[in-house]
């Protein structure tokens, strides 16, 4: 039996959605300024779309110390401390005077905002199992769908009308809003054990993750979908402003449709859940985005491209990743209490490791239209893949 929650149900999901919020909504505020920050500094696609590539390379990278320091040194001090990074990067961005300070400063961002999905889930493992754990998860969903549902719409207002220092203003602004709550409202979950930040332990620990299957198949079902999400946020921006012909403001409002999506998945979710079942409910969400990415694939290639033509399939996608992730992110983490915070990095790295690769991708390929177009479907077939893999592998164990 777990210990007595340290935090109220209401207080955990509050904090936790906002610690999970901290790195989309940085990027959702971001995304509609990269066609002006090419023009601004002078630059080229590739540039900009590599400002994106190294906030996720350093988000992902940094989860694998974040969540170790979360375990040796507490998960506030170490929300603390990379919070401040966070901010840090945020006010050397509004004062980029080249390209390349830029990409610094978003490299800084994205080690910085490492430790909120780390250290969001470990507080939630830390005191809740099973079904209750399933049901805050979803509840971080419900109110994570808020921020980057508005992320995109205040960013394209914010580029309009005060320029483009402004989103770095608003992201400086929301990690000063982070670190206020860590410090006022959040309380110390876990008892500290500074052994396992050392080198030996570090790497039994992230050993003894990847060598049991069902945690590594799990993390995979999410790195596909969830990895999905991160990697078109590198494409869609070019697709809907450069090929479809949106204003940056028009995208920032368009983008409402796939929160809405993971919002409505997020809320559905709560009803059919009771009725389902964990195993149900992840594979009835791996239908939708299953479907999702053959639409994606077909829409490409087949029809010309339009905001529908485009969006429709990702809001099916992303209706499904809402409803598959509680369930797998419990079954990830449960079988390691001990080590909750390195195996919430382990997991959290590999799907911003997937987000990365298939951003990589997507850009090798050229064209924004043909990488979505590919690489997207693949990326959800593989979280398809990995769910089989997943239960002939629980099923081989029971």
């Amino acid at each position: 039996m777990p210990p007595e929650p340290i935090m109220s149900t209401k207080r955990t999901a509050i904090l936790g959605a906002l610690l999970t919020a901290l790195a989309p909504i940085s990027m959702a505020i971001y995304t509609p300024a990269m066609p002006e920050l090419t023009r601004v500094f002078a630059t080229n696609e590739s540039a900009i779309k590599l400002s994106l590539s190294l906030y996720f390379a350093g988000f992902a990278l940094a989860q694998l110390l974040a969540g170790p320091a979360s375990d040796a040194f507490g998960r506030r001090r170490a929300s603390l401390v990379f919070l401040s990074v966070f901010l840090g990067g945020g006010l050397l961005a509004i004062f980029a005077p080249t390209i390349e300070v830029l990409l610094l400063a978003r490299l800084i961002q994205g080690i910085g905002a490492s430790v909120g999905m780390t250290v969001a889930r470990a507080i939630v493992r830390d005191q809740f199992t099973g079904a209750e754990a399933s049901s805050i998860m979803n509840l971080i969903g419900i109110m994570l769908a808020v921020g980057p549902a508005l992320g995109p719409t205040i960013g394209g207002l914010s580029l309009a009308a005060f320029g483009w220092k402004s989103v770095f203003f608003l992201m400086a602004g929301l990690g000063a809003a982070a670190i206020f709550s860590v410090v006022i409202f959040l309380r110390e979950t876990t008892v500290p054990d500074k052994s396992l930040i050392r080198p030996r332990r570090l790497l039994s620990a992230y050993g003894n993750l990847l060598t049991e299957p069902r945690f590594l198949l799990a993390a995979l079902v999410l790195g596909g979908s969830i990895g999905a999400l991160y990697a078109q946020a590198t494409m869609l921006t070019f697709i809907l402003i450069n090929t479809v012909g949106m204003t940056p403001t028009a995208f920032g409002i368009g983008m409402l449709m796939q929160t809405g999506a993971y919002f409505f998945g997020s809320i559905a979710l709560r009803y059919i859940a009771p009725r389902l079942g964990d195993r149900r409910s992840v594979m009835l969400g791996l239908c939708f985005s299953g479907t999702g990415g053959l639409l994606i694939l077909l829409s490409v290639f087949l029809i010309p491209p339009s905001f529908f033509s485009i969006m429709g399939p990702v809001a099916v996608a992303t209706v499904g990743i809402a409803l598959l992730t509680p369930s797998m992110v419990t079954a990830a983490l449960a079988p390691f209490p001990h080590i909750a915070g390195s195996a919430s990095a382990m997991m959290g790295f590999i799907q911003m490791g997937s987000g990365f690769a298939g951003g990589t991708a997507a850009s090798l390929i050229g064209s924004p239209l043909t990488g979505f177009g590919i690489v997207i479907p693949v990326m959800e077939f593989t979280a398809v893949a990995s769910y089989i893999g997943f239960r002939i592998v629980s099923r081989s164990k029971t």
